[in-house]
């Protein structure tokens, strides 16, 4: 039987095309990436004619996430519309974020287990188990992100079972872990939720790691870094690069610089502060690794010295420029200059900027919005459409 299993027809074999999606951690922010992917959805299903059944899980061949964006990457592997994790986010984002116990509050602000319960219910084998990454009925490879705190390491963990820890001879093999269990893992916000612990091998304890947040690594933008996994020899996938071959396509969920510092704020309010920062330096550093060896055909100015680099599309057939991939990024300003330009309330802003703002929920699905009427396009797709 083939290492593929029930994915066979679609990896087994080498195609010309492979198509690539990143999605940035923000906490209840995700919503916003959830409206730009709904309207990617809504465009790609109508000009393929499948309607209802479209799914972005059977359009894109790798799907990576990284906090809140692993819960929508997985959710979109499995098959889930972005409909459905909208749902999702706005019947059960207040509750994953539930108010701890006052006494609790020093080891973090919110429970674990409303968040622990409601995945180990989404993510099943469909049998009513909860799924591994083997057992799980995927559509697509799979790729989340999480900070293992034992290593002090980045660990990208894929369901690709050419990897080297995803060998069926290993005790320690990935695809073993509890596909609910990583992605609580990938979304452990320090301060805001207690770790995860994952358990590689029963027989031995020294296979047992603790985990936080992915978004305290490099790769709270995971795109460049699946990028790298899809292409390098070390995890055996090699698809073939090229501006013609590979497709990725990177969605945030809001960005704007921390522009008040942390002068005159107490330790609780600069922790609050910490996740937001960090993810704010690494998705810019991110984006800019895809603009420079990806060609990169949309995305807003990285600032005032680079500007965008975007390479258009010019002549017939487009013109090629050398690079790796085509490069799509969506990403929301909230700042409130960023705001304002999408006909959004701009005094919204420090509101919507919150990792935790359960009550802005509709006002950021209403920026998601506005992104996407103004921003996403299938003709930056190119020839992937």
């Amino acid at each position: 039987m083939s290492i593929w299993g029930a994915l066979a027809e679609r990896y087994e074999t080498e195609k010309p095309q492979r198509k690539l999606l990143a999605l940035d951690g923000g906490g209840i922010r995700g919503v916003i990436t959830l409206e730009i992917l709904a309207a990617l959805e809504r465009k790609l299903a109508d000009k393929t004619g499948q309607g209802n059944t479209f799914r972005l899980g059977d359009f894109f061949d790798y799907v990576a996430g990284t906090s809140t964006g692993a819960i929508i990457a997985a959710g979109l592997a499995m098959g889930m519309s972005t409909g459905e994790l909208l749902d999702f986010y706005s019947d059960f984002g207040r509750q994953m974020f539930e108010k701890s116990f006052l006494l609790e509050r020093l080891k973090s602000f919110y429970k674990r287990e409303p968040l622990a319960a409601k995945l180990q219910e989404i993510f099943h084998d469909g049998r009513g188990q909860p799924a591994t990454l083997e057992s799980a009925p995927l559509k697509c490879l799979l790729l989340v992100v999480a900070h293992n705190v034992t290593t002090d390491s980045a660990w990208p963990i894929s369901t690709n079972p050419k990897a080297k820890y995803n060998a069926s001879d290993r005790r320690d093999n990935n695809r073993k872990i509890p596909l609910w269990q990583l992605v609580r893992a990938s979304t452990a916000a320090p301060v805001f939720f207690p770790p995860e612990t994952l358990n590689w091998d029963p027989d031995d304890p020294s296979k047992s790691f603790v985990f936080q947040d992915g978004g305290i690594t490099p790769y709270n933008n995971p795109a460049f870094l699946l990028f790298r996994m899809a292409t390098q020899p070390a995890y055996r996938l090699e698809w073939k690069t090229g501006e013609q071959n590979l497709l990725l396509v990177s969605v945030g969920t809001g960005m704007a610089p921390n522009v008040g510092g942390s002068e005159g704020k107490n330790i609780l309010a600069n922790l609050q502060g910490l996740p937001g920062t960090l993810m704010y330096g690494v998705q810019v550093d991110q984006d800019v690794n895809c603009r420079t060896f990806g060609r990169c055909v949309h995305g807003s100015s990285i600032d005032r010295e680079m500007g965008d680099l975007v390479l258009t599309d010019e002549g017939t057939p487009a013109q090629e420029y050398g690079r790796y991939f085509r490069y799509v990024r969506y990403n929301a300003d909230l700042s409130p200059n960023g705001l304002a330009k999408l006909g959004i309330d701009p005094k919204l802003a420090p509101a919507v900027q919150q990792m935790d703002a359960v009550a802005q929920i509709d006002n950021m699905r209403s920026v998601g919005r506005a992104v996407a009427q103004t921003e996403v396009s299938l003709g930056h797709l190119g020839s992937f459409v």
